[in-house]
């Protein structure tokens, strides 16, 4: 992989404006979330932090993004469209970090969002064929084309904002996965996607000196759904246009942390009766919480999950060695099975004990 040398100086200019605006702008930016009362306030079983800390924060990530992209991008059709959706996005994520938005009014935003994208010509016409022995590797959607993009924009967005649970999980996975897109946009010549991922990691680098444990303050819906939503549109731009069977997999493994998380959320929640956006306390961060672990360590292994689904996404682009699918595969499976038996040991352990009254000093 050759990189020019103009290339990799927009790319490190971009990268570090928008660390730089981002970083600057988020300590602004949690001073008008105290003055707004956009406060997390620690009132249900499923949160983690003991006290108030402000959210809004991903609004110092969206003004790091932005202006980063428009010094440093070549803004085209497509990439208008994202950064119209991306207003849409965090408009929508700050709102609901100040009052509080119904759940279907967050969806029918991001639909707006994605629709807004699609219109603009980002989607994916075409998609891996699931019968692996045919000729063809790739099958043309056709019709199917929208809904399919639409529902991949939507799920992804959801997913990064469902893994927002402990303290710089969601920027740090989302930082990964925009390294790994960034990587693989360099691989399949796409300059400009590059640039704009760069500008993406940059903004969370500058955000997470805040946000890692004990955090300052949360990104909110602001910065979780705007994640999703950016690195959703631009997998879509970078890598799903491409035929190679390859290209399919990159962004999945790039998110397959929230992916995986948010699609065992829904099943489980749907099992139990209930809806499936029901909030609950039995995310992958959670259940390793439950094991004993402190947050950095729960966060320590999912950036280490994250970083290995990376790194095998990336291998697996420059060399289309579909060995290395096959062990992501089962170091996948082996890892859930892990996890769960694991937290059934665990919480079998717990029952056993003898429960004995003590006094720590709290009322």
């Amino acid at each position: 992989m050759n990189i020019d040398t103009s290339l990799l100086v927009r790319l490190l200019l971009a990268l570090g404006a928008a660390f730089v605006i981002s970083f600057a702008s988020t300590p602004a930016v949690k001073a008008f979330a105290q003055k707004v009362g956009a406060i997390d306030v620690p009132n249900e079983a499923r949160r983690v932090h003991d006290h108030p800390i402000p959210r809004l924060g991903g609004l110092a990530i969206f003004i790091g993004f932005l202006l980063s992209v428009i010094l440093f991008a070549d803004i085209n059709t497509q990439i208008r469209g994202i950064l119209i959706g991306s207003v849409v996005i965090a408009a929508t994520g700050a709102i609901d970090d100040i009052i509080s938005l119904r759940a279907l009014t967050k969806l029918l935003m991001q639909i707006i969002a994605a629709v807004i994208a699609v219109l603009h010509g980002v989607v994916i016409e075409v998609v891996m064929n699931p019968n692996v022995f045919a000729e063809a590797e790739h099958i043309s959607l056709g019709i199917l084309s929208v809904p399919i993009t639409i529902l991949w924009i939507v799920a992804v967005t959801n997913a990064v904002n469902l893994i927002d649970g402990l303290d710089g999980l969601a920027v740090g996975v989302s930082t990964i996965a925009s390294v790994t897109m960034l990587v693989v946009a360099l691989v399949v010549s796409e300059p400009n996607v590059a640039i704009i991922l760069a500008c993406l990691a940059g903004a969370c680098v500058g955000f997470m000196p805040y946000n890692l444990n004990p955090a300052k303050i949360f990104m909110g819906d602001t910065g979780a759904l705007l994640l999703g939503y950016v690195l959703s549109t631009m997998s879509v731009v970078g890598m799903f246009k491409f035929y190679a069977v390859v290209s399919f997999f990159v962004p999945v493994l790039a998110l397959a942390v929230p992916l995986i998380d948010t699609s065992f959320a829904f099943i489980r929640r749907i099992l139990r009766g209930q809806s499936p956006f029901t909030p609950d306390r039995g995310h992958f961060h959670h259940r390793l919480l439950d094991m004993g672990m402190s947050q950095k360590q729960a966060v320590s292994i999912l950036y280490t999950v994250s970083i290995i689904l990376g790194v095998s996404a990336v291998v697996l682009a420059t060399t289309g060695e579909f060995k290395i699918l096959i062990l992501v595969v089962g170091f996948c499976i082996a890892a859930a099975c892990g996890l769960h038996i694991a937290e059934k040991n665990h919480n079998h352990h717990e029952a056993a004990q003898p429960h004995t009254e003590h006094d720590d000093g709290k009322n």
